[in-house]
């Protein structure tokens, strides 16, 4: 049987802890996948397949740690107005807001395009 060193799981003032890398399991860096790198455009499209119907905008290719991803996703919505999420790298805003996404994005110094339709 492996001989295991043991280690801190739990911490009341930070919660889970990794096992591996001893770092809280929000900041864990040891398990977590490198996204793939992009070409570097960030493409803006609208798509309505699986969600009966309801439309969403999705904005793929955001060079950004997921971390970083989900705060500027916050930041989109508030923007918008409307609600959203972050799934996989791609961030989903509620509505077709193709249209006013297109410059906030550019404002970052980032390759924006329109995809699909």
């Amino acid at each position: 049987m492996k001989n295991r060193s043991g280690g801190l799981v739990f911490s009341t003032e930070q919660g889970r802890m990794c096992p591996d890398c001893r770092q809280p399991v929000d900041d864990c860096v040891c398990g977590a996948p490198a996204r793939p790198v992009g070409d570097g455009v960030v493409r803006v499209s609208r798509e309505t397949k699986g969600r009966k119907g309801k439309g969403v905008t999705l904005i793929t290719g955001i060079p950004l740690d997921e971390k970083e991803l989900k705060a500027f996703a916050k930041i989109l919505k508030a923007r918008c107005g409307t609600g959203g999420t972050v799934k996989e790298g791609t961030v989903e805003i509620q509505g077709d807001q193709r249209d006013l996404l297109v410059p906030l994005l550019q404002e970052n110094g980032w390759t924006v395009k329109k995809a699909g339709g």
